[in-house]
């Protein structure tokens, strides 16, 4: 029973307890909350549409912000990237302007040395 103030979060066999009074024994979405001891009856019927939609793996996807030390993963992967990628086009724009100003190349032929 964590989140804010009166935030209740409720137990999987509660929800899935819920869903089955609804949908098996057709009771009310306020007959089954007060049954169960939920709060708000729109909950349950947010629960049947969660089940109707997506089956019993609904009541087991992790809801909300994903951890921080995944997202802080995926923002080095993407740094990372980038910065392979700005190494890469400076080494190319380098070449670029080595070949413009003729630097690098020999300026004599084998016609002027003897």
């Amino acid at each position: 029973m964590s989140g804010t103030k009166g935030m209740t979060h409720y137990r999987v066999e509660t929800k899935q307890e819920a869903v089955r009074l609804v949908l098996e024994e057709h009771l009310s979405y306020y007959e089954v909350a007060s049954r169960l001891g939920i709060r708000k009856s729109e909950r349950i019927e947010a629960w049947v549409r969660m089940y109707r939609k997506e089956g019993d793996l609904s009541f087991h996807k992790p809801i909300g912000r994903p951890p921080k030390a995944q997202a802080e993963q995926r923002e080095l992967e993407r740094l990372r990237m980038e910065n392979a990628l700005l190494k890469k086009f400076h080494t190319e724009l380098r070449g670029l302007r080595l070949a413009q100003r003729n630097i690098g190349r020999s300026t004599t032929t084998k016609k002027n040395t003897k």
